[in-house]
């Protein structure tokens, strides 16, 4: 579970201030937060399906934001993709 604290400073970083939580980048950092922090609870709770459907739908909105800003916006893409180490 991210903390309150962390996500108001992931939407300071990445949205440009505190209450930009509706831009691109921020969603997409924020939906990468959440997924890192769920992975930790799938590797300990194998079984647990019902959760692992709302982690893939999350990756797969994630997947439909990036593609957005790609077609958008493509530096800001690349450095997106840079600063949260996705594609490797």
């Amino acid at each position: 579970m991210i903390s309150k604290e962390q996500k108001q400073e992931i939407i300071t970083k990445y949205g440009g201030d505190e209450k930009n939580t509706g831009s691109t980048q921020a969603q997409i950092a924020l939906l990468t937060a959440r997924i890192n922090d769920l992975q930790i609870h799938f590797k300990a709770n194998p079984k647990d399906h019902a959760g692992t459907r709302g982690l893939l739908q999350m990756v797969g909105h994630r997947r439909r934001l990036l593609k957005y800003l790609r077609n958008n916006d493509i530096d800001a893409y690349r450095a997106l993709i840079a600063d949260l180490g996705l594609r490797k």
